[in-house]
């Protein structure tokens, strides 16, 4: 019957029909059957490319598990080490203690007497105070003396042993002054004394005369630790138990000599006071002991 219709009837027609309908009948008789399944490979996927990324970026975003490199070796990190203190020799420091450490130069003594005497001083700040306070007012003159000389900036500290730094002491053995000249042997060196004056007392002309005194006991030696038991002791007495250990076959050292108790612990003194820092308040000290007078 519709084939008998005009085609004009029919355009209407479909034109009036619901489109799902239409849609319906005409997938039904076009419907293809099921093409038989094959076995394919799966399908390769491709990444796209990688986006380079900032370093705020990188930063930003943690890494994920799989990127984090597995941890093999433990590694302790250490401090680096400390760089070795050098010491400029070309331009003088503004501390005079330290212009006084860069002078060193006369060698260690090895003996229990020094540690004795290191205790000795530590235990008596009060005191060793004072005398570093009093020393402000000659050290920088003798620290000086003994630059132009080339001599150890160690004998800067001998006043501490000697006197105190106290220019006005005097001793039984009739020793005066900051270096404890007694009077021939200040005489022997230039050293006025009279009723009404006495140059062992000035800090000038007696520390000429000591330095002048310490070289030449340094060169008779050859040792400054010999040059010092003869400064307390006397030249001569030196010379004789040098003579007595030569004659016995023994050692002529200062360690090895037989001398008083007060010039055995002399040179251990010194030695305790130069180990020490005097840039600290434990730094110095003396012993106000006299030194025996010197034979001549």
């Amino acid at each position: 019957m519709i084939a008998r219709l005009p085609v004009c009837v029919l355009a209407g027609c479909l034109a009036l029909a619901p489109l799902s309908l239409l849609a319906q009948d005409s997938s039904e008789p076009d419907a293809l059957p099921p093409e038989p399944e094959t076995a394919t490979e799966p399908p390769t996927t491709t990444r796209p490319p990688a986006v380079p990324q900032t370093s705020a970026e990188a930063q930003a975003e943690p890494p994920t598990p799989a990127e984090t490199p597995a941890i093999t070796e433990v590694h302790e990190v250490r401090d680096p080490p400390a760089l070795a203190r050098t010491i400029d020799l070309t331009s003088p420091p503004d501390n005079l203690w330290e212009r006084i450490r860069n002078g060193f130069g006369m060698p260690n003594l090895a003996s229990p007497l020094v540690l004795d005497r290191q205790i000795w001083y530590a235990s008596r700040p009060s005191m060793i105070k004072r005398i570093v306070e009093r020393s402000r007012l000659y050290l920088y003159h003798i620290v000086d003396e003994l630059e132009k000389r080339g001599m150890p900036t160690e004998i800067a500290l001998l006043p501490m042993v000697e006197s105190a730094f106290n220019p006005m002491a005097y001793s039984r053995a009739h020793a005066s002054g900051l270096w404890q000249f007694i009077p021939s042997t200040g005489k022997l060196y230039n050293l006025e004394q009279n009723w009404w004056y006495d140059e062992r007392r000035d800090i000038l002309a007696s520390t000429t005369a000591a330095l002048d005194y310490l070289q030449f006991l340094y060169d008779m030696h050859g040792d400054w630790h010999l040059a010092l038991a003869s400064y307390n002791w006397g030249e001569n007495a030196v010379a004789r138990a040098i003579e007595k250990n030569k004659a016995r076959g023994q050692p002529a050292d200062y360690l090895s000599l037989a001398m008083p108790t007060e010039t055995r612990y002399y040179v251990p003194k010194l030695q305790a006071l130069r180990t020490s820092s005097p840039t600290r308040t434990r730094s110095a000290s003396t012993s106000t002991r006299s030194r025996t007078s010197r034979t001549s």
